[in-house]
Order: structure tokens, then sequence, then C-alpha cells
């Protein structure tokens, strides 16, 4: 009784003291009980002053006295500390009394938390190789990361058994580790099934990450994530690094959402996977690496939507994706770097094999660019760039992709001889190029700059982008029939811009450089603005139906320049196939084989047409098989001393003149002619030199004379592909002169 009474008066002491909140009962092995002085009812001992009896509110907790290291006040406190010590752990648990229990065993730590007040924070900090933190909590919480080194030999070193959602900081100045094992014991807790225990470090409920420590984790688990939940992932701040994962870097079926931070992954599977969730990215550095086969950097079922950050993406597996979703992408932000050199892989499927590819960025639904800046470097063998199942729109940011990987030949499903190539931009879809600056550069055998089985737009009234496409590889034989002028090569070939349905060019500067053909299209081209430009290719503009509105329009090809055809009779026709070239504006620029070839009809409406063939062979500056209609603006065409040259057609509805001269003009030759009164009507230097000429003009009118000259200088004034304006012409040796009296005028010399 003596013992009891002096023990009441020293606590009643303190408490005056020093006006202390919670009493605290320090234990030998290690763990600390806290306790509300408020909630103390009664403090008594046994008869034999062998154990201590603790009435607090309503519980009574009791101790052996031998046990009890000593008792110390404090201030109130919400914070429950673990600190580990190799295979023993020390806890301070101010909430004994109240809802939060521990449960050790040896340096593994169990909490059970039934509190009703939220945000219990769980401090830990020392090391372990042979430890665990498993929370179970029904309220959300706080896990602080204060220096902890963590690792447990037989499961995750951190296991969060509640679906609330956890805050986890990570305490400024701090280095955190977690390892987990390689294989993972049962966790049941007495359940009937299985506790999931996926990760590293698991939760089921949300992670929230804060602070400005750093995290690392080590995952050596057989088929677990380094980072998982079953709910979402958010980084705010803070460093974090998964070394390893047998699986995922970080897997959150419902989403993974990172404002800052750096984060950086290694992973044998996908880097993060937001699984059924979004993947929102708005700020923060983050960097994957995934090196197996047919996985991905960045990756979920839905959405991903990225507006800032600096993200980079390293891939080297066969058909393994950069960035890939389900649904629709959009990249409104941040810098995003992509390196891929993964190989298409040869899928076994019908009659032969069905390619998948290893893509910088892919998505099902689809991708919008709004802003971005992407820089894509792919190596692999039919390296994709950008690819969507779907649509794909770009209205601002910086796209620069290189391709540099082969493409090859396959036995398709159908069983016939195929090939697969490298492509910097497809969609399955419509593309439409609205703002931004786009830059293809693609070196392998038949590697494609940009392709659609659907529409394909660029700029608009009010948006100009400007599109750099280059391909240089060789052509891949697929197969080759006949034999001298009547052999046929099938080939898959380096186009730079190819669509299954219309191409239309509203407004922006568009740069090509092509192994083989610039623009094609099945279906049509038109060009209303902006500044086309292709300094090579085999085949410039090739469609059906080309349509010159406005706009500038410069081509060079080693064989057809403009190229108006229906495709349907392979090395072309000499018959009418009712393709059609129209121009009723802007500026035409066209210098190949044949400068200006139409299977159909070509109709010059208005504008300015300016075509420079060869100056010997068969081959023309001006070939068609049907009418060539010339009712208004400029034409003046340059060509070889071709027999099946001849003039536009009789039905035109402007005068029109056909030049032949039985010397050829040279490049450094003008061609001139003037009116009776001086005036300059045309001075020309042909780019090629030439020996037949077509050329049309508002200025040519019935029952005037006019002069053709030949050599001489220009003086002052411009030039423009060879059309001298605005200046003075003299000299040059007068070699013809003639009445316009019909709509052609046909003139030798």
């Amino acid at each position: 009784m003596k013992r009891n009474l002096i023990f009441l008066f020293c606590l009643t002491c303190s408490v005056a003291l020093f006006g202390q909140d919670e009493m605290y009962i320090h234990t030998k092995n290690n763990v600390t009980y806290g306790a509300l002085l408020c909630n103390i009812d009664s403090i008594y001992f046994s008869d034999d002053n062998s154990t201590g009896y603790f009435k607090i509110g309503d519980t009574l907790a009791q101790y052996s006295l031998s046990n009890i290291d000593s008792i110390s006040f404090g201030a109130n406190s919400t914070t429950v500390t673990i600190k580990y010590n190799g295979s023993s752990v020390t806890v301070v648990n101010p909430l004994a009394f109240e809802g939060v229990t521990v449960t050790v065993n040896g340096a593994d730590v169990t909490i059970n938390s039934t509190i009703e007040a939220r945000d219990v924070t769980y401090r830990l900090s020392g090391t372990t190789t042979d430890g665990l933190f498993k929370l179970y909590s029904n309220k959300r919480y706080d896990l602080q990361l204060d220096g902890v080194n963590l690792s447990n030999a037989d499961g995750p070193a951190i296991n969060i058994q509640s679906k609330k959602k956890g805050f986890v900081t990570l305490v400024d100045g701090t280095l955190n580790t977690l390892s987990d094992g390689i294989t993972y014991a049962a966790s049941t807790s007495g359940a009937a099934t299985a506790e999931d225990q996926d990760a590293a470090f698991f939760s089921e409920g949300k992670l929230e990450f804060h602070g400005l420590g750093s995290l690392t984790i080590i995952g050596k688990g057989t088929d677990k994530h380094g980072l998982g939940t079953d709910d979402i992932v958010e980084i705010d701040s803070g460093t974090v690094t998964i070394v390893s994962a047998a699986k995922d870097g970080v897997h959150a079926k419902d989403g993974v959402k990172i404002e800052g931070g750096v984060i950086n992954i290694t992973a044998t599977s996908d880097g993060i996977d937001g699984a059924s969730g979004p993947v929102e990215i708005t700020g923060g550095t983050i960097t994957t690496t995934n090196t197996s086969a047919d996985v991905k950097g960045i990756t979920c079922d839905t959405v991903i939507i990225i507006s800032g950050g600096t993200i980079t993406v390293n891939v080297s597996g066969s058909q393994s994706k950069g960035i890939q979703s389900a649904q629709a992408m959009t990249l409104s932000g941040g810098t995003i770097t992509i390196n891929a050199s993964g190989n298409v892989s040869l899928v076994a499927s019908d009659s032969g094999y069905d390619p998948s590819y290893c893509s910088a960025i892919k998505s099902d639904y689809p991708i919008t660019i709004s802003g971005a800046n992407i820089t894509i470097k792919n190596t692999g063998t039919g390296g994709k760039g950008i690819k969507s199942n779907s649509n794909i729109t770009m209205t601002s940011g910086t796209v620069n992709i290189t391709n540099t990987g082969n493409g090859s030949t396959y036995t398709n499903t159908s069983g016939t001889t195929d090939a697969y190539s490298s492509i910097g931009v497809s969609s399955d879809g419509n593309i439409a190029i609205v703002g931004g600056t786009l830059t293809i550069i693609n070196s392998g055998t038949a590697g494609k700059g940009i392709t659609t089985d659907g529409t394909l737009t660029f700029g608009d009234a009010s948006n100009s982008p400007t599109i750099n496409v280059t391909t240089s590889g060789t052509s891949i034989t697929l197969s080759t029939s006949g034999s001298g002028m009547d052999q046929s090569t099938d080939k898959s070939s380096p186009k730079a811009i190819k669509s299954t349905g219309a191409i239309t060019i509203n407004n922006g500067t568009i740069t090509i450089s092509s192994a083989d053909d610039g623009i094609k299209s099945e279906a049509s081209i038109t060009v209303n603005n902006g500044i086309t430009t292709i300094t090579k290719s085999y085949e410039g503009l090739e469609a059906p139906y080309i349509t010159i509105n406005g706009g500038t329009v410069n081509v060079t090809a080693s064989n057809d320049a403009i190229n108006a055809t229906q495709g349907t009779v392979s090395g072309g026709t000499e018959l009418n196939d009712g393709s059609l070239l129209k121009v009723t504006g802007g500026t035409l620029v066209a210098s190949g084989s044949d400068a200006i070839d139409s299977n159909g009809n070509i109709e010059i409406d208005g504008g300015t047409v300016i075509s420079n063939g060869p100056n010997s062979g068969v081959e023309e500056g001006a070939d068609f098989n049907g009418t060539f209609n010339m009712n208004g603006g400029f034409c003046m065409v340059a060509g070889s001393n071709s027999n099946m040259s001849k003039s536009m057609s009789t039905t035109s509805g402007q005068y029109n003149i056909y030049i032949t001269s039985s010397a050829m003009i040279s490049s450094t030759t003008l061609i001139h002619i003037q009116d009776a009164s001086g005036n300059d009507v045309v001075t020309f230097k042909p780019l090629n030199g030439g020996y037949k000429f077509l050329f049309s003009s508002s200025a040519l009118t019935k029952g005037s004379k006019y002069y053709i000259y030949t050599g001489g200088t220009y003086t002052g004034g411009t030039s423009n592909n060879g059309l001298y304006t605005g200046g003075s012409y003299s000299g040059g040796t007068s070699k013809k002169n003639f009445t316009i009296s019909s709509i052609v005028s046909t003139i030798t010399f």
C-alpha cells in the first residue's frame, strides 16, 4: 500500500510540474504504450507487487513490473514510431489505448488501427535485413519514411492491408530503402483466403507520396511488382527509385497520377501501369527502362494524359511499347523522350504471320498532341514512332522522330509475300496535323514518314504547321514478273507521305526529301494554301485527282513530279483513265522526267504553272492521255524533243502556243516572247534546257503579233524558278514572229 501511495504522489507531482497530457509506459521489450492522462481511471498493483494494473477508459491493462523499464510523461501525440534495430524493433505507441494495437515479432511489426481519428502517423526508421511493416486501418493514415532500410526475406517490406488513403511522406533529406523476398509466405491474418501482397511496397488503398526525401525499392519477389496498389498511386514530390521488379515497376489498379518528384524505374515488365485507371502526368522527372519483350514503359487500359513533366522512356524488347493506352491519349505538355530499339515480332497466324511492332507511342484510340515536346528515336526493325488504331491530331507542340530500323519481307496471314517497314507516324483512321512542328527522318529500308488508312489534313485557315519528312532507305522487292520491257516488279518503297484517303493541304510549310514518292494518295491531293516543297523524290505528288487551289507547290522528281493516275495499270497506260490534274490558283513548279504526267486530263483555270521536263529522251514536260485545257492563269512547260509531245487542247478557253526548236535551248539560255510594241510577254530560262515548249498567258490575244527570241540578257527585276519579271530584256536572237489566229498556235524554228 505504501508503494502505491508513493507512486501516485510522484505521478501527481510530475503532471502538476510539467503540465503533460500523456503517460508513457516503457517496457523492456522495446515497446512503449501511451495513454492520455485524462483517460486514466486508476493505477494499482497486485498484492505481491509483481503486476501493475492500469485502468484506462474501458480497458484494464496489466504489465509485469519486471518488464516495465520506466514511466514518463509527455505531450499528446498521434504519431506511432517504429525504429528497426537489426533483428529487433523499438515501438512508441501513444495511441495504445485508443484503438491502435502494435504486434511485434522479431523485426516484424503489424499494426491494427480501429481508432476513429483520421491521419494517424506511423513513422519508420532504422535498419533490418528481415523485417516487415504491416498495417490494418479503418481510417486514412500518414506513413512517414524517416531513414528506414527495411528488407523482408519472405514477403513485402511494407504491406498495407487498408483500403483507405495513405499519405506517404519521404522525410526531407532522408534515404529510405525497401526490399522484398524472392518468394512470399502466405498472408491471411486468420482469414479464409490469402490477402493480396503483390509488391515490395504494397497497399490495398491509394498511396499519395510527398516530401523531399528519397525512396529506393529493390524488387526481388518472383512475379511481384516494385510499388503496387489496388487503388491509385499519386506522386507529388520526392525521389522514388525502383531498382528492379520482376513485374511492373509501379502498378496501380485504378490509375497513376504524377504531379512532381523524380521517378526512376527499371522493371522486367511494364515501367508504370495504371491498369484499369488513367495515367495522368502533370509534372516531375520520370525515367523508365525496360529491356524485356512485349512490355511498356508507361501504360494503362484507359486514357493517358500528359500535360507536363520531363519523361524519358527506354524500351529495347521486341514488340515493346514506350507509351501505350487502350483508350484516348492526350499529350498537351511536357518534354517526352522515347528511345525504342526493339525489333518486330512475327506472330504465327492463319497461313503466315502477323507482325507486332516496337512502337514509341501507341494507342487503340485517338492520339491528340497539343503542346508536348516529343523526341523519338526508334532503331529496331519495323519500328513505329507514333501509331494509333484510330485518329491522330496535332494542334501544337514539337515532334521529332528518327527511325533507322530496316524493313523486310515476310509471309502474311494470307500466305503471300508481304513487307514490314518502320514508320514515323501511322494511323488506321484519319490524321490531322493542324499546328506545331513535325520532323521525321527515316533511313530504314522501305521506311515511311507518315501513313494513314483514312484522310490526311495539314493546317487550317488560321494554323500553319511545319512538316519536315526525309526518307532515304532503299525499296524492298516483293516479287518480279515478266521480262524485258514487260517486266513488272512489286516493291515496298520508302514513301514520305502516304494516305489511302484524301490528302488536303490547307496551310503550313511542308518540306520533303524522299527516296521514293513524296506525297501519295489513293483518293486525291488538294492544296489550298501553304508552301509545299519536295526537294527529292521518285514521284512527287501522286493521286487520281490532284487539285492546286492556292499556295506554292515546288516539286523535284527523278520520274514524274506530278502524277495524276488511277493506278489501275502497272507501269501506266496510254489510255485516258479519268484522272485529273486541276490548277485554279497558287503556284505549281514541277521538275522531273515527266514533270507533269496525267493518265487522264489536265485543266488549268488560274494560278501559275512552271514545268521543266528533261532535255532528251521520250519523257516530256507535260504528258497527258486525255485533254489539256488551258482556261486561265499562266503556264510554261519545257521538255525534250520527244515525238510524243503535243500541244494543249483546242478546247482550251485561253490562247496558247506550242513551240518546237530545232536546236536545244540550254539551261543557261533565255527564251523570250514580246508583243509588237516590245512589251514582255514572257522571259524564261528552262531548268534542264529543252526543245519543246507549251506556253499560255492571258497576255496572248487573238489577232496580235508576237516575236520569239533566244539568248540575250535580262537586267533588273527578279527570277523565280526560271521566270524573269520586273526587269528588261535585251539582245538575243530573233527566231520567229507570228500572229495568233486560233486557240493553239504551233510555232517551229
